[in-house]
């Protein structure tokens, strides 16, 4: 038998303000739970439906439903630690992501799964893109978020203080597919309405366009997560080549 008190405690973990104030973020699905638990992460407490997850308060479907944010639960749900990074600074011979102003957790919860796909390890994070730990961005992830390093930052600052290439996708960049793309640098993404902001737009060192194959009218535009696998498909394309 789960409590009231304890039912109520998970679910304000939905928003930021509590998960920052508990310092705990949840996952939800064996796929999820067990990518977080097999890469290191260790819940503060697993709730599940069967006997599978070791030291697991049993719950019956019902109280699942009453603890979980998603519209069909998925058998566990686990309460894990919020990360705490403390290397905000890209290292040389590596790529990396930067999103300045993401807000979709739909969005993010797919560019920290391309990040995985991709190769890469590390997303440096504008403090006013949307939370990483939220159920709905750990959900999107599907387990990727437990392989990829999310670090949010100055991300101004950050740019300031590199000497990588900084990449950023712009309507007056070099097509893509004809300009010189480096093993190591920083891809920067900007919001989905505004794209990257005027600030790190003046940081971006090497202007990228993702150019459109229809001529006349068109879309005005790419998703951000649909424009981020693009690029990182092209810079990993190179490596191989």
């Amino acid at each position: 038998m789960i409590s009231k008190n304890k039912i109520k405690t998970i679910r304000q973990l939905e928003m930021k303000k509590f998960r920052r104030r508990e310092g705990c973020f949840v996952a939800e699905g064996p796929k999820v739970v067990g990518d977080l638990i097999r890469y290191g992460f260790r819940p503060c407490q697993i709730f599940s439906t069967t006997q599978e997850w070791a030291d697991a308060q049993l719950v019956t479907e019902d109280e699942l439903r009453k603890l979980s944010f998603l519209q069909h639960p998925q058998q566990v749900l686990a309460v894990f630690p919020l990360p705490v990074h403390d290397d905000v600074v890209p290292t040389p011979s590596s790529l990396c992501l930067a999103l300045d102003g993401i807000q979709d957790p739909g969005n993010l919860g797919t560019i920290i799964r391309l990040a995985d796909w991709f190769g890469i390890d590390t997303i440096y994070c504008s403090e006013d893109t949307a939370d990483a730990w939220s159920p709905k961005v750990v959900q999107a992830t599907m387990g990727s978020i437990a392989r990829v390093k999310v670090v949010y930052t100055n991300l101004v600052a950050m740019l300031r203080s590199t000497t990588l290439p900084v990449y950023g996708t712009l309507l007056d960049g070099t097509d893509i597919y004809h300009e010189e793309l480096s093993e190591d640098g920083i891809i920067v993404m900007g919001n989905e309405g505004n794209g990257i902001s005027q600030e790190v737009r003046e940081l971006v060192t090497r202007r990228l366009l993702i150019p459109s194959f229809r001529q006349g009218d068109t879309a005005e535009s790419l998703n951000v997560a649909i424009a981020t696998a693009i690029t990182c498909s092209e810079f990993r394309r190179r490596q191989t080549m």
